[in-house]
């Protein structure tokens, strides 16, 4: 009786405040008209109902999730059997099997980078090695540690990726496919591709070269600011095999405005010699050099050979003997040219000099016989340091020479023997004692004419002393 009650005191107070009910007339539309802006309160009956929907509907949804998990999982093993057992995975607990970890014959595959990146990189510029290398990638059984050179998996197609740079910061080096998929980095939006160039590398025998990659972006947008090369089996390849992906330590791309200012390592002979370290672009030392007609680095080592304390004096007590002794060390990492000099003096036309690119003395040469520094005797050395002084301070008569027709005067090392050139030493050895008592007499031909033209140095000087200029 009270809950029939209760019911009828609802209804009644329903009906009371119902503007459409038979007793409230007009009244209910009265009051609206003159409160429009009041917001209508959802009565507690349809939240209680809505709830219990919202409730029904995830309980709904949990159990049919396994059901539809089998189901889906059964339709994909019906569609795989029809290519072939071989592509039907096996199923375990219902659900179909990850790739499998290990390779043929239980090997342990994992891909890895045989090169270590040239830094620093910079957008629009080539990614290399060290020291301008091919960057190498390989195929390893990481429980021999030896390259995979046969199978499918020794020919397999790769991608080239860009990773996040504090992907697997630790030490653990282990991770899932997933994983690696959820740390590949992807063009902003609006830019063209990360990475332009040849993105894919396909293995020889377990070994591939990256070719031209170009960064179209700088790494400064990304979390870390910085990048990693990655690098993964292609989709199609190795079907159900899990080959580990590879990664490059993590390194930072700069907008290519900042190689405008790049010091190059190594330098290069015609570099500008504001590429050098210490040398500012446009900077009081740079300044001071081009003003003195140094303008590249081979200018720059000509000077460091041919007068150190000249090139010095030039960049002033600015420069600190600590900042000197980096920008010379710098300046010396410089690949040499196969350039050559000669100079001959007045006094002595059948000796001459020669001097490499950057002026530093090499040798003498007589007769067509050329003597390195290392074989020079002590009387050739001081003749020698005379004959250099006055090359480089008559340096306008030095001459570019030949430097192929060069090496053929060069002193040939000691060969080493083979057992199948000693049953041949007996014949040749006639013909084989001829030919070097000519190149011993040439050679001693060379280091007589030079033996004479030391003396007639010495007997010159003496002359001068005995006679000085303007007596008779």
């Amino acid at each position: 009786m009270q809950r029939q009650g209760r019911h009828m005191e609802r209804s009644g107070s329903k009906r009371a405040l119902d503007p459409g009910g038979s007793g409230g007339g007009g009244g209910g539309g009265d009051d609206d008209e003159r409160d429009p802006k009041r917001p209508r309160v959802p009565a507690l009956a349809s939240v209680i109902v809505e709830a219990l929907k919202l409730d029904s509907l995830q309980k709904l949804c949990s159990s049919l999730e396994p059901i539809l998990r089998r189901v889906v999982s059964e339709e994909v093993e019906r569609a795989l059997a029809k290519l072939g057992p071989a592509a039907a995975p096996a199923r375990i607990e219902g659900r179909t099997s990850p790739k499998r970890i290990e390779g043929p014959n239980g090997s342990n595959l994992q891909l890895q980078f045989r090169s270590r990146l040239a830094l620093p990189l910079f957008t629009g510029g080539k990614v290399e090695g060290e020291q301008g290398a091919s960057i190498h990638v390989v195929l390893l059984d990481a429980n021999t540690g030896h390259v995979v050179t046969s199978g499918p998996e020794s020919l397999a197609k790769l991608d080239v990726l860009v990773l996040e740079g504090d992907f697997n910061k630790e030490k653990d080096e282990d991770w899932t496919e997933e994983e690696f998929e959820s740390h590949i980095v992807k063009e902003r939006e609006g830019k063209r591709p990360l990475l332009n160039g040849d993105i894919h590398v396909t293995l020889k025998e377990g070994v591939g070269t990256i070719g031209e990659l170009i960064f179209t972006d700088n790494s400064s947008w990304i979390r870390s600011r910085k990048f990693r090369l990655g690098m993964r089996v292609s989709s199609g390849f190795c079907e159900g095999i899990r080959i580990k992906e590879a990664k490059t330590e993590a390194f930072t791309v700069k907008d290519h405005r900042g190689e405008l200012y790049k010091k190059h390592y190594p330098p290069a002979l015609k570099d500008d010699v504001w590429r050098l370290e210490k040398i500012g672009k446009d900077g009081a030392f740079h300044g001071k050099l081009n003003s003195n007609g140094i303008y590249t680095v081979e200018h720059f080592l000509q000077l460091l050979v041919k007068d150190q304390q000249k090139l010095r004096s030039i960049l002033g007590t600015g420069m600190s003997n600590k900042m000197w002794e980096s920008l010379v060390e710098h300046a010396k990492t410089c690949v040499l040219s196969g350039k050559h000099y000669i100079y001959y003096s007045k006094d002595t036309a059948s000796v001459g000099a020669i001097f490499n690119n950057i002026y530093e003395f090499t040798g003498l040469i007589a007769d067509d016989q050329f003597i390195s520094t290392e074989n020079l005797t002590e009387n050739q050395r001081v003749f020698a340091d005379t004959l250099v002084k006055q090359a480089y301070d008559d340096w306008i008569n030095v001459i570019e020479y030949d430097g192929k027709g060069l090496l053929k005067f060069k002193q040939k090392k000691k060969s080493v023997t083979t057992r199948s050139d000693a049953a041949n030493i007996s014949t040749s050895y006639t013909s084989y004692d001829s030919a070097h008592s000519q190149k011993q007499l040439a050679r001693g031909h060379a280091n007589a004419n030079i033996e004479r033209s030391l003396m007639s140095s010495t007997s010159k000087e003496k002359r001068q002393e005995l006679h000085p200029t303007g007596t008779r």
